[in-house]
């Protein structure tokens, strides 16, 4: 799926938020939640995700959703992420 389907799905499914986050470089965000479901695909970069027992890293063109409420940490390697998100409330 490319860009611009995928924000259109957003869109349609009802995210009431749609923007794009960019981390430069290596980050971790150690395990956290959200008050909101969010969907997300990796535009550049990747990005790694550990929740429910599992991890997984997602490159370029993947997406992933997340239920709110759903802990999870998020990292990101030498070459940062770009992603295109989705947040519904």
């Amino acid at each position: 799926m490319d860009r611009q389907a995928f924000e259109d799905a957003l869109k349609r499914d009802g995210y009431d938020e749609i923007a794009t986050n960019t981390t430069p470089g290596v980050k971790h965000n150690p395990e956290h939640s959200h008050p909101y479901d969010v969907r997300a695909m990796v535009l550049d970069g990747a990005l790694t995700l550990s929740w429910n027992g599992q991890t997984r890293t997602f490159s370029p063109g993947e997406s992933f959703e997340m239920a709110r409420g759903c802990p999870h940490s998020e990292s990101y390697g030498a070459e940062g992420a770009v992603t295109l998100f989705g947040r519904k409330r």
